[in-house]
């Protein structure tokens, strides 16, 4: 068995080989190549949350399981919040073949499915980036999105503005300006708006947001999570990573619960990627990608870092 320590992956996994993973873990579920597993996810207490995702490539022979969630304590620890580690197995024998840090691939995964929707449904001619949110995610989401369109600017807003100057340092490194705004400024302005928040009640109202925006809604991934309204949601056209976890732990459970959408109205990226459903369709169209985080994506990315590290000696060799 071969484990890959947390301080090894920035070295193995760019943010283009996540990209490159999570497309073709997207399209294989598409094609009906691969499956996740029913999501575990608890509430532990004062904001903590932890769980399990998993799923079985049948293409790329990967078998595994994401352990880890959400620990709000952390940062006051000098931790990150999200911690979590990806195990894979032989799907043939069930035997363990790796134990992979999963930090940093959870951000670089996340970050990488939100760039694909913007790169399969944003409008070609988008020019201005919001994001809605502040936190250890949003730096990899603002880098990530930055590459799939020419943007010229960001506007950002945050529950905690404060924090914003972090996320402000990222747009300098990458060499577009930014601005703080409110949320009817930043819906007004954005052609793109990513939202990477825990918030447990929505934030951005349908009226925020104009015709032909592109919404990457990336932080709602439990029940009760909630970042846009439900009307938003049904005034969009819908798009996810997978259709169960949307209606249930995404941001679309909200829509779903009251009756404004159902599983039918909602689009995989997959499917979208593999030819077999059509994107983006007019220019006044508001797309809505519902980004919940399947199994799928943490194993394609664990299975990159392994293979890298293995080549690069730096994977370590134990028996168990």
């Amino acid at each position: 068995m071969w484990i890959v320590p947390e301080a090894e992956i920035a070295a193995l996994v760019t943010p283009q080989m996540a990209y490159d993973a999570v497309e073709a873990a997207f399209a294989a579920m598409a094609r009906g190549e691969a499956r996740n597993f029913p999501v575990v996810r608890e509430a532990l207490g004062e904001g903590r949350q932890y769980g399990f995702k998993s799923g079985l490539d049948r293409a790329g022979g990967i078998l595994g399981v994401k352990a880890g969630g959400y620990f709000p304590g952390n940062a006051a620890r000098g931790l990150v919040n999200h911690q979590s580690t990806v195990y894979l197995f032989d799907p043939e024998t069930g035997l363990p073949t790796a134990m992979v840090g999963g930090g940093l691939l959870t951000a670089l995964r996340t970050a990488a499915a939100a760039a694909i929707s913007i790169g399969r449904l944003a409008r070609p001619d988008a020019r201005v980036l919001g994001m809605v949110g502040a936190g250890h995610q949003a730096g990899f989401q603002l880098r990530a999105a930055a590459r799939m369109r020419a943007f010229e600017r960001v506007v950002a807003w945050n529950p905690h503005p404060e924090m914003l100057d972090r996320l402000g340092q990222v747009a300098t490194e990458i060499g577009l300006p930014f601005e703080p705004v409110s949320l009817e400024r930043l819906g007004a302005e954005a052609d793109v708006i990513v939202t990477i928040t825990s918030s447990p009640a929505a934030g951005l109202m349908s009226h925020h947001v104009r015709a032909g925006t592109h919404l990457a809604c990336m932080g709602t991934d439990t029940k009760g999570k909630q970042e846009v309204e439900p009307a938003l949601v049904a005034r969009a056209r819908l798009f996810t990573d997978e259709v169960e976890q949307s209606v249930t732990i995404g941001e679309a459970q909200h829509a779903h619960a009251q009756g404004l959408i159902a599983p039918a109205d909602i689009t995989t990226i997959g499917a979208v990627i593999a030819g077999l459903a059509a994107g983006r369709q007019s220019d006044d169209e508001i797309t809505l990608f519902d980004g919940t985080g399947v199994g799928l994506q943490d194993l394609a990315v664990a299975d990159v870092a392994l293979r890298r590290a293995i080549a690069a000696g730096v994977a370590v060799s134990v028996t168990i």
